[in-house]
């Protein structure tokens, strides 16, 4: 589905306008997403591994649930929104603890012009694995690592071709964020 996403400046204030979200990768408009990282209360973080139907980095594994926000919603909306729609997991906006806002200004050779600000969230996921609804467009598979399960294969990740490796710094932080609410 093509959706229309709220144009911003390089400085995140919006710009009053909006329009697709194929012509916002075509042209590189600034815009927002919204990124959930679920953990749980024994030190596990669901990573999600893009589907194999996605443009950009096919198979990789990333954060638990990440989309676009949509024009008019808010950043929390959308993450509540695309929880569900990824997941089949109902969050409350209450659930939602933000990490803060990354800047990720990427091209692919593919002519994605990436220029998004990630609104980065954590919540704890309350329910088994198993009870999650992944949509296939978006999700290929799902699983629970320890935290040094995520480090280990984010010290490796220039040479394993499991993270997105251009991302590590960001997952560095959010590691970092929810080991903290943890202990």
């Amino acid at each position: 589905m093509d959706e229309y996403i709220d144009i911003l400046t390089k400085d995140q204030k919006f710009t009053g306008r909006s329009c697709l979200k194929s012509e916002i990768h075509q042209k590189g408009h600034y815009h927002n997403t919204a990124h959930v990282w679920l953990y749980t209360k024994t030190g596990h973080i669901l990573l999600a591994q893009r589907s194999a139907k996605k443009i950009v980095c096919p198979l990789l594994w990333d954060v638990s649930v990440a989309g676009h926000v949509d024009a008019g919603e808010t950043n929390e909306q959308a993450a509540v929104r695309e929880t569900f729609e990824e997941l089949g997991l109902t969050l409350s906006e209450n659930s939602l603890e933000k990490i803060g806002v990354f800047e990720c200004f990427q091209s692919y050779p593919n002519g994605i012009i990436d220029n998004e600000f990630h609104h980065t969230y954590m919540a704890e996921l309350e329910v088994d694995i198993n009870e999650l609804t992944k949509n296939d467009e978006e999700v290929e598979a799902l699983k629970l690592v320890s935290f040094d399960t995520f480090e280990s294969l984010l010290n490796q990740s220039n040479t394993n071709h499991h993270f997105i490796a251009s991302n590590s710094n960001y997952y560095k932080i959010v590691v970092h964020h929810i080991k903290n609410k943890l202990t």
